[in-house]
């Protein structure tokens, strides 16, 4: 009998993460009871609401009481809490550096490249991307050998006006 349980509990967070799917589907809170319901397995409610209650302490979950139960909502999406892990993770690291340098050598090129624009958007103002997401589109274009007249047209009404004759003056000194 014992053997037969074993064999039939689920991998290590699978339940968790099942619960977790069903707040984020919901987008409002919900009982442990409406979670049961949405779960569409063969679980108890005081099972659901173990769960729930042990989310809650990890601060993965708000809870509020509306009426008799409390109501349970994530506090953030799947890609905030797997952020929130990783970087838990990162601090439990006395060599920081070494652990992001390995971490960085393992991602692909495209996930090198993503992180790369991700970090440059994080120290920028949004003026400074938009104007770097522009030379980016810019470049990108010309190395297709694009030779539209349309993209000309637009290309030459975006572009600025020659400078005039004699030293230019440095910038906010007009």
């Amino acid at each position: 009998m014992a053997r037969d349980r074993k064999e039939a509990r689920r991998p290590h967070g699978e339940l968790v993460a099942d619960v977790m799917t069903v707040l984020w589907a919901a987008g409002e809170p919900m009982t442990a009871q409406q979670v049961q319901g949405a779960l569409h397995q063969d679980l108890a409610r005081t099972t659901v609401a173990t769960i729930l209650a042990r989310l809650h302490e990890k601060g993965t979950v708000v809870r509020t009481q509306p009426g008799r139960s409390f109501a349970y909502a994530p506090v953030s999406d799947a890609a905030g809490l797997a952020a929130g892990r990783m970087r838990r993770e990162l601090e439990k690291e006395p060599q920081r550096d070494l652990v992001l340098k390995r971490f960085v050598s393992s991602l692909s090129t495209d996930d090198g490249d993503l992180l790369r624009r991700l970090l440059v958007e994080a120290e920028a103002g949004p003026a400074e991307v938009e104007s770097a997401e522009a030379e980016s589109a810019e470049a990108e274009s010309a190395e297709a050998g694009s030779t539209g007249t349309e993209s000309t047209a637009v290309e030459s009404a975006d572009a600025e006006p020659a400078p005039s004759e004699g030293p230019a003056a440095p910038e906010g000194t007009a």
